[in-house]
């Protein structure tokens, strides 16, 4: 025959279920203040007009119009129809761009630990948060801006290897090459 063995339990205190749970909820709270404390700043895109499309990403090349700004108004930066690889410029203003459409405009405000961190560069101080206003014009793959790399660089040779006012050209350039006009 099988014996069941007991065991007893015991009495739970009056109010000690209640500093239980205030227990876990302190703890739960205090590891989301911890988590937060070392999460990285984000950067804030707002929409002024959406675009369209898909967003650039990782290799890609976008063209933008664009004005810099620090935190005092001053503009630091801007340019028209500026080609740029997402990959060469600063983090925040990756992130940004990866959240963007062709022909979208954007306000973006990227912390100085996504822009340029604790270092000074040209007129831009350390330790500085900056604001751009975006036109993401358009963008291309890494690879379609290598095959029209490529299709520049055969037209070249092709133009080098037959270069205008060549012998046997059409249009030449002789006048006594060309055709009479009929009278």
């Amino acid at each position: 025959m099988t014996e069941i063995t007991r065991v007893p339990l015991l009495p739970i205190a009056k109010g000690s279920m209640t500093r239980l749970w205030l227990g876990l909820a302190v703890a739960v709270l205090g590891g989301a203040a911890i988590a937060s404390v070392g999460k990285p700043p984000l950067v804030d895109v707002q929409t002024i007009a959406p675009g369209a499309g898909p967003s650039p990403a990782g290799d890609d090349y976008v063209m933008i119009n664009y004005t810099g700004r620090l935190a005092n108004g001053v503009v630091f930066d801007s340019a028209n129809r500026a080609v740029l690889p997402l990959q060469r410029v600063v983090p925040g203003f990756t992130k940004a761009l990866e959240q963007m459409q062709a022909g979208g405009k954007y306000l973006v405000k990227i912390p100085a630990k996504l822009a340029y961190g604790d270092k000074a560069v040209g007129q831009i101080p350390a330790n500085s948060d900056l604001t751009f206003s975006v036109d993401l014009v358009d963008f291309k793959t890494a690879a379609e801006i290598e095959a029209q790399q490529r299709m520049f660089e055969q037209l070249r040779a092709m133009q080098a290897a037959h270069p205008a006012g060549a012998a046997g050209a059409p249009g030449a350039g002789d006048p006594a090459a060309e055709p009479a006009m009929p009278q």
